[in-house]
């Protein structure tokens, strides 16, 4: 399973993006559970929160939905965490390095 998650907004408004393939995990069973649940929660249109708040887009194998902090679900929250700390950052927008 491909997903990507693509982060907006913010009080800087800038845009992070990452990537995560799961065919090595061992842990994809549960990475796809969540995947499942977090698209089945989304919205086919963007939605926004609260002001200054993190607008999400997640596609997982073509499907894309989006959501919005604080309206995100448990299995949302869960796997944007874990898309974007262990997933792949894309070129056009690298991880600002942890200081």
């Amino acid at each position: 399973m491909y997903i990507q998650v693509t982060r907006t907004g913010g009080l800087a408004g800038r845009a992070h993006r990452a990537e995560l393939d799961t065919a090595d995990r061992p842990d994809a069973p549960h990475v796809h559970a969540l995947a499942r649940e977090a698209v089945a929660g989304g919205l086919r249109a963007p939605s926004y929160g609260v002001p200054d708040g993190y607008h999400y887009e997640i596609t997982v194998d073509g499907r894309t939905v989006h959501c919005a902090d604080p309206k995100l679900t448990d299995c949302q929250r869960e796997l944007i965490s874990l898309v974007l700390h262990e997933g792949v950052s894309r070129p056009d927008q690298p991880k600002r390095p942890l200081t």
